[in-house]
């Protein structure tokens, strides 16, 4: 679209004598400026304004105002027009956003040349603009293949899992809502605000289902074995953290090449088994050097394994696993996100009854 020229002069003289100088380019006029402010927002090919200051209706001076405080005009330069003698109107014209300025009676070779310079100037823009909306557009393309690629890749990794029947795909669709809502519960609290932004929570979402990826190194036996460990058993049931973290780190080739849902991910992989009060493993962390991904992750791990059937175990109802969590305060779990969760808890148990309505064979209604 060509961009046109708002002819703005309470004499229609002056209108039609600008209009014939400017034979070459598209004009509209108007002959004060509440219509030409009416015709910007109707006509948005205007793109460039020749404004008298000196009008009965609306000066030019607050017309000025009107289109330099209105987002939708910010692209639109402002030529304004004054007698020889205003040489204050030119500077205050100036300070509140106009571009530049022609003295009357107007010099037509003066007036043309400034009009072709901001012309040009305004094709350059729009130019700039179109290449950006396309850059925009590519950027956009380009982050959702990685996206999706991350996806697929974290897919694939889960089926590992899926494909032994260790754990139901439920189980990772479970803990990802209940991921997305203790963290989008947690961001409006002081204390979390600051890491818990929404990019980051993405990430968290999107990495859950990896938790427990190590467990592809242990052997059925063991993995699927109906009743208690024996402790022999249990030390090897507990290298599935290093063996997940491990098949993350080998391929790494430095720090900062490190992709963001990489590094969350080996932190969500790497400590949701350690416990607030320090006892728990492979590092025995305590308090807050166990990093926020791991303290969510464990709270979410430990509430879904209870409440559901597994295969070393029955299943808790709602309120005692509710109360063998809350029982964790500040020792299994950061008391800060126990609190929350007791916000939260019926939303988790929304979501495990959700996945029941879908597949009930093993389990039963909580509520």
């Amino acid at each position: 679209m060509l961009s046109r020229i708002l002819i703005v002069d309470d004499s229609l003289i002056d209108r039609i004598m600008i209009q014939e100088m400017l034979a070459d380019y598209e004009t509209i006029t108007a002959e004060g400026g509440s219509e030409a402010l009416e015709k910007l927002r109707t006509d948005k090919s205007v793109q460039l304004v020749i404004l008298d200051l000196n009008m009965p209706d609306m000066s030019g001076f607050e017309v000025l105002e009107t289109i330099n405080n209105t987002p939708e005009f910010e692209n639109i330069r402002v030529i304004i027009l004054t007698n020889y003698e205003e040489v204050d109107n030119e500077i205050k014209g100036l300070e509140l956003g106009a571009v530049d300025y022609v003295r009357k009676p107007v010099n037509m070779l003066s007036l043309l040349v400034r009009i072709k310079n901001h012309m040009q100037l305004i094709q350059q823009q729009n130019e700039v603009e179109m290449d950006n909306k396309k850059l925009d557009q590519l950027v956009y393309q380009k982050t959702r293949e990685v996206v999706n690629a991350r996806d697929i890749t974290i897919n694939a990794l889960v089926s590992l899992l899926e494909v032994r029947n260790i754990e139901t795909s439920k189980h990772t669709k479970r803990t990802r809502e209940m991921m997305s809502i203790l963290a989008n519960h947690l961001k409006h609290k002081h204390i979390f605000s600051d890491i818990l932004k929404d990019d980051y929570i993405d990430l968290l979402v999107a990495t859950t289902p990896l938790h427990d990826i190590g467990k592809v190194g242990i052997c059925d036996a063991i993995l699927l074995k109906p009743g208690k460990l024996t402790p022999q058993e249990y030390e090897i049931m507990k290298q599935h953290v290093d063996c997940g973290v491990n098949a993350l780190q080998n391929e790494l080739i430095s720090e900062q090449e490190t992709p963001d849902f990489i590094k969350i991910a080996i932190e969500i992989i790497a400590y949701h088994h350690e416990k607030y009060d320090g006892s728990g493993y492979p590092k025995g962390l305590a308090g807050d050097a166990i990093p926020l991904a791991g303290r969510l992750m464990a709270i979410i791990d430990v509430f879904d394994a209870l409440i559901n059937k597994r295969v070393y175990k029955e299943a808790y109802d709602f309120e005692e696993t509710v109360s063998l969590i809350t029982a964790e305060r500040g020792k299994h779990f950061d008391p800060l996100i126990v609190d929350a969760f007791q916000d939260v808890k019926e939303s988790f148990l929304a979501v495990i009854n959700k996945y029941l309505v879908e597949d009930d064979d093993d389990e039963t209604d909580y509520c």
